[in-house]
């Protein structure tokens, strides 16, 4: 397998991967797993192998554990660290206790005292990419941007990023700071972003777009056929896109591409992929398993043409309810 070539990612200068790796899977989070169960030197190996393929892109948060994920990063770059990029993200409020208060917090204070936590979980001194994980409402995104920009000065962080945000957030923020890339949920099934105008905001800007759950959180796999597909303590049990009637109407969508990827001999997750990134954004698929990882990355080396991507989106409009990704309390914090 060919190494993975790299591109820009928005204007400012950072080069990444073809497709980075979403870590988050990795580690459980407050003390459950998340997409089943979680194997340490599984993920440090997948890391490692995603490495091996030009993968060196790599998509943590401080709240992924709270901090076991960035832990776990550190123990997997060892000594390489300058031969990776990281991105990490803040703002979802964890106390001195390391418990998350569910509260979203963008005040400058916080923005120092979290980046040094992030920069001691790393074992770095330097975050290659750093995102304000949602926007705080009750607080200007220029002065947590403005404070993000002090840390850019000082060498702690290199390139700003902000994640689930509107084209007028974007613009305020770029006006403070050059916003390097924007990270929200983008997929076949997933395509708020698009309809709501923001990437072709993005597109306007010169700020990179990633794509997180560009598998449509695992549906687009075509591996889950049934709820009980899923381990009992799987999180996404509380999304309304696997709950009753909708979970079915979105097999029905992911069995009509999977007649599509048979024909081209490709895998479903593969055809999804190359669809992302037909439309100009890095995607960043998690998974914990080398066997996953290459069949991913594989993706790159497809290629869709017009008519192929058009018969996708005949498949899936813009516009086709397949539910939303979050309950109301996580919708409602969306910038949208």
């Amino acid at each position: 397998m060919e190494q993975m070539k790299k591109i820009n990612l928005g204007s400012q200068g950072l080069q990444v991967p073809e497709l980075g790796l979403g870590c988050m899977g990795m580690t459980g989070f407050q003390g459950n797993d998340m997409y089943g169960k979680a194997d340490e030197s599984e993920a440090i190996a997948t890391i490692h192998r995603s490495f091996e393929l030009g993968g060196n892109f790599l998509d943590t948060a401080d709240m992924y554990g709270p901090f076991a994920n960035e832990q776990l990063i550190q123990k997997a770059v060892g000594g390489n660290r300058s031969q990776y990029i990281i991105g990490t993200k803040f703002g979802w409020e964890i106390d001195d206790s390391g418990s998350l208060t569910w509260a979203i917090n963008g005040t400058k204070d916080y923005v120092r005292k979290s980046v040094e936590r992030s920069l001691k979980n790393l074992g770095t001194d330097y975050i290659d990419l750093y995102y304000l994980h949602r926007l705080d409402k009750n607080t200007p995104v220029e002065e947590t941007v403005g404070a993000m920009s002090d840390l850019v000065k000082e060498g702690k962080i290199r390139y700003i990023g902000l994640s689930e945000v509107s084209s007028a957030t974007i613009r305020k923020a770029h006006g403070v700071h050059p916003i390097t890339a924007v990270q929200s949920e983008y997929s076949l099934f997933e395509r708020t972003t698009e309809a709501q105008g923001v990437l072709k905001t993005l597109n306007e800007l010169g700020i990179g777009f990633v794509a997180y759950s560009p598998l449509g959180r695992g549906f687009l796999s075509g591996q889950i056929r049934k709820p009980e597909d899923m381990p009992a303590d799987d999180f996404r049990h509380a999304m309304p896109r696997f709950q009753g009637e909708q979970f079915f109407k979105n097999v029905e969508l992911v069995k009509a591409i999977e007649t599509m990827a048979a024909q081209k001999e490709v895998t479903p997750s593969q055809l999804a992929l190359v669809w992302v990134r037909s439309k100009g954004a890095v995607a960043i698929p998690g998974t914990k398993r080398r066997k996953y990882l290459e069949q991913n990355i594989a993706s790159t080396s497809i290629v869709l043409d017009a008519a192929e991507i058009d018969q996708l989106e005949r498949i899936v409009p813009l516009g086709t309810d397949t539910g939303n990704p979050y309950d109301d309390f996580g919708m409602a914090l969306n910038d949208y």
